[in-house]
């Protein structure tokens, strides 16, 4: 879409596909009250949430390739119905086996969502708006991702029934899939042939394409990996509480949340390789913060620096690929989709680190992720400049 003025009409339903998107991280806090529910152990309860990751590493480039051929409005109503599915069956039988199944449809589903959803942000936005509203698109996310936990527990204390979030989600899913249904919408469709498997991964033949794809696995791996181990260094560091611990979770969070939406409005101002480049360095002094600061009060400080400097890499580091060869957006989104699969790769790097050398060491690898982004930000200015 070359126009610049805004078609809301067009818009709306696009972005409550990401609101849409963010459901799926309902499993963190579901995983929880499953395993309590069938008193799962700890082993067991793991393989939940391992269904819905590995869906990212094997559809995503056969979804990029099959809404090259049928179109990404059509595979976005495909993933956002598949991830109502799965949201559904709980309450046709209320087992783990069901949860299971529920699980690995989630997975499908939002894999599809999100190989889809990038590309038509795309159709129906200015190449100047993109690098802003991809920003906005996580923003709403991130929300989303934040409130899941919260509604889960206001249905299971109001109601008893935990798994109603399911019930309001899977409503939800299938209401915007009508409405972007009776959305009209011109895609782009670039001339040439349909995208296949020796095309998708062709393109990382394309050096460039390549360092946007592993900038999206260490970006994803890393955020993943704060998630899931800060609250364990900050007990080895300070000797405090786990559940006073924990708190440093939601603040890296709370400072991604505020990142997605101070990036959206930023990006219209600034181009996106600059504002990569200052989000990478603002990353690496929140982690060289969590490293050493003497107080747990400054390291959650330092946490809420890295969550700003982490929350817009995602959407800016997507925007910058698809603008760099919009006519092959179906392939890239697969590719960087796929690499959203470093989000179970680079927490078990930082977990061995961690318990070969110790917590804090550990912290030396989401460090590295950032060094290379600050790098991939540095390599984009000069391309750019060329």
């Amino acid at each position: 879409m070359n126009s610049s003025k805004v078609n809301w009409g067009k818009l709306l339903p696009v972005f409550l596909s990401y609101v849409v998107m963010g459901f799926v991280d309902i499993i963190g806090v579901a995983t929880g009250y499953i395993k309590q529910d069938f008193k799962l152990s700890d082993f067991i309860v793991q393989f939940l949430p391992m269904m819905v990751l590995l869906w990212f590493f094997v559809l995503s480039v056969p979804a990029g390739i099959l809404q090259d051929r049928y179109g990404k409005r059509n595979m976005l109503n495909l993933g956002m119905v598949i991830q109502a599915a799965g949201l559904g069956l709980p309450f046709v039988h209320y087992s783990f086996g069901m949860m299971f199944a529920s699980f690995i449809l989630l997975g499908i589903g939002n894999t599809v969502i999100q190989v889809s959803a990038n590309p038509l942000l795309q159709d129906v936005s200015s190449s100047e708006k993109l690098p802003s509203y991809l920003s906005t698109s996580q923003f709403i996310k991130a929300v989303i991702s934040f409130s899941g936990p919260l509604i889960a527990t206001f249905f299971a204390v109001s109601f008893g029934e935990w798994r109603l979030v399911f019930a309001v989600y899977g409503i939800t899913s299938i209401a915007a899939a009508v409405w972007l249904s009776a959305t009209q919408i011109t895609e782009s469709k670039p001339d040439r042939k349909p995208a296949s498997f020796s095309s998708c991964f062709g393109l990382l033949g394309n050096r460039f394409i390549t360092l946007m794809a592993l900038s999206i696995f260490l970006i994803v791996g890393a955020e993943v990996a704060v998630n899931t181990n800060i609250a364990n260094v900050l007990v080895a560091r300070y000797s405090i509480t786990f559940e006073r611990a924990a708190l440093g979770i939601s603040i890296f969070f709370a400072g991604e949340t505020i990142a997605r939406f101070l990036g959206a409005v930023v990006l219209n101002f600034i181009r996106p390789g600059l504002f990569l480049l200052i989000i990478a360095l603002l990353a690496l002094a929140g982690v060289a913060g969590v490293i050493m600061a003497p107080y747990v009060n400054l390291a959650f400080v330092s946490i809420f620096i890295l969550g700003l400097g982490a929350g817009s890499m995602f959407p800016v580091i997507f925007s910058i690929a698809l603008k760099k060869k919009p006519d092959r957006a179906n392939e890239i989104s697969g590719l960087l989709i796929m690499a959203v699969s470093g989000g179970a790769v680079i927490p078990l790097v930082m977990g061995l680190v961690s318990t070969l050398l110790g917590p804090v060491v550990s912290l030396s690898i989401i460090a590295a992720c950032m060094l290379y982004i600050l790098w991939v930000s540095w390599y984009v200015r000069n391309m750019s400049d060329q």
